[in-house]
């Protein structure tokens, strides 16, 4: 991977490597601002190094520096509360934070005196070749933190040896794709799709349009599709509910491969895109954080029946170098066609959540597996494997959802609330509008101060998990077991 990145930079320096809010920046550009940034954290303390994103060249370059330096990068969201950036500092035990801005750094941290912040807008080095470093594979790539049940995020630790694992195994899937390909990249830094939208491009001497931040998501990322002409688009499927209303105006014919992952596909969404991207081949990509971007493919064909359950595309078969089984409640394989727990060993597989071994006992086990002891990660998808070896998604064993691609655990929105409320009940639900996104719903028991209750959650969670409405009853409903009687209240929605 370092290698091939290296070449891209000394095999076409004029090339452009990013195109971010229109202005372009060459490999040797970017290659000298990577290496002033290495010169800056050599010296610096720790091992994990945290990167505050922005849509910026200096962002994109502190990642490549350093992993490209032996260390680990922890993205840190400036939009997020002060709370849950400092609870990830401490977790992941961050010394120096980089960060192309410092005027609203104490907006981002709360206590900024606990890490050495360094600034890398205008470090550049004049040397323009970047170097092949001497690295441990078995160390961390990167530490991405998601969505946690009791309302603290959980870290999860992807190896540089499991990066490597996916770009092989996304090279090997046939793309054709040179450095005159224009990749789209419309994810926050901190969600892992991101990485392929930007890493894979850099290993070819492609080019990487960045959406930019500030402005409605969607619809610049049209506007980027259509203007630049863009070859390679890795999207969530939500993209296509707004874009559906345009679709008769919509033609990119310079579109090769148009991939989707981070939530359902849904078939009528996608045989209308079809039309917009008349010689592209459409996937439908599967994989969570723990087992490194995607791992599962399917390739939607033009002149069949594509496979689909409940009007959800397929997700295909496992990449290289992944097992994918399906088991039932005692982890014991099933066979085709039952439906199961769909779990997934392999190389692209992390060793595990860090500082927080409960939740590793609960997420991963072993199995014998043609002699062998593996380890599985369980994703929580509902699935089944027909007769062909193709995987079927059926939906989700708990009330995990996905909110704009990002993965949200309804219970930690119920944490932060009832935390608020002084342990009043609270019950998180989801439904889904005519544009087909999800809305999150919040009902609370005999608590009337919506209002407070909406601004302390705002200093808790990130945007997208502030519930779209908050409704009071003054008794919560309960089924013959006693418990809340969620259908009861989900049918109120």
């Amino acid at each position: 991977m370092f290698e091939k990145i290296i070449n891209s930079a000394r095999n076409f320096p004029n090339n452009n490597a990013f195109c971010i809010n229109e202005i372009y920046y060459s490999y040797q550009d970017t290659s000298k601002r990577i290496n002033g940034i290495i010169n800056l954290i050599q010296n610096s303390f720790g091992r994990n190094i945290g990167i505050v994103v922005y849509d910026d060249i200096e962002t994109y370059a502190s990642i490549l520096a350093v992993l490209l330096s032996g260390k680990t990068y922890v993205p840190i969201n400036p939009h997020n509360p002060s709370d849950r950036n400092d609870n990830i500092i401490a977790q992941a035990e961050i010394l120096t934070v980089l960060s192309s801005q410092l005027k609203n750094i104490s907006d981002v941290l709360s206590d900024i005196s606990a890490v050495n912040v360094l600034e890398t807008s205008d470090i550049v080095d004049e040397k323009n070749m970047l170097e092949n470093p001497e690295v441990d594979f078995e160390q961390n790539a990167y530490i991405l933190f998601t969505s946690g049940s009791t309302g603290i995020p959980k870290g999860v630790p992807i190896r540089l040896k499991n990066l490597n694992s996916f770009v092989s195994a996304f090279f090997e899937l046939g793309y054709q794709l040179d450095e005159t390909d224009r990749f789209l990249q419309i994810f926050d830094l901190t969600f892992d799709l991101s990485i392929m939208s930007y890493l894979i491009p850099l290993t070819i001497g492609a080019c990487v349009y960045t959406v930019p931040s500030g402005e409605i998501k969607f619809t610049a990322a049209y506007s980027i599709l259509e203007d630049h002409e863009i070859t390679v688009a890795l999207m969530v499927p939500s993209i296509l509910s707004f874009l559906q209303k345009y679709y008769d105006e919509i033609r990119l014919e310079k579109m090769k491969y148009s991939l989707f992952c981070g939530e359902a596909l849904y078939y009528d969404l996608t045989k209308g895109w079809a039309e917009c991207v008349p010689n592209a081949l459409i996937q439908n990509v599967y994989g969570p954080t723990e087992a490194t971007i995607f791992c599962l493919t399917y390739n939607w064909y033009r002149a069949s029946v594509n496979k689909n359950i409940n009007g959800i595309v397929c997700i295909g078969k496992p990449m290289n170098n992944i097992l994918a089984i399906i088991v039932d409640s005692d982890f014991k394989p099933v066979a085709a066609g039952v439906h199961g727990e769909l779990c997934l060993s392999g190389n692209q597989l992390t060793a595990g959540y860090i500082n927080n071994p409960e939740k590793n006992r609960e997420a991963f086990f072993k199995l014998i597996v043609d002699g062998a002891e593996q380890i599985f990660y369980r994703t929580g998808d509902i699935c089944y494997v027909d007769e062909e070896g193709d995987f079927m998604f059926i939906g989700r064993l708990d009330n995990q959802v996905k909110i704009q691609g990002f993965r949200v655990e309804l219970s930690e929105i119920e944490h932060h609330a009832r935390e608020f409320m002084k342990s009043t009940n609270a019950v998180a639900l989801t439904s889904q509008n005519s544009d087909g996104n999800t809305l999150i719903h919040l009902f609370i028991e005999n608590y009337n101060n919506t209002e407070e209750l909406t601004a302390f959650l705002k200093t808790k969670l990130p945007s997208y998990m502030i519930p779209n409405e908050i409704r009071t009853l003054q008794k919560f409903p309960l089924n013959v077991n006693g418990k809340t009687d969620r259908n009861a209240l989900k049918a109120l929605i």
